[in-house]
């Protein structure tokens, strides 16, 4: 990754630890890593797939 992206925290995610989600966005695409996790792994998904997730989530 070329430059350096601007995490956000999920607004549902806690401040003691739990589930926590952060997102980072791009041109076309979303970021999204674990927050307890910084260094880890990144999954980048278009918006809409992120939409329908959310979507899905709350079925």
């Amino acid at each position: 990754m070329n430059r350096e992206l601007t995490w956000r925290k999920s607004s549902r995610s806690g401040s003691s630890g739990g589930n926590c989600v952060e997102l980072a966005s791009m041109d076309e695409k979303v970021a999204v890593r674990d927050s307890k996790d910084p260094h880890g792994p990144v999954l980048f998904v278009t918006r809409a797939a992120l939409r329908a997730a959310i979507r899905s989530a709350h079925e």
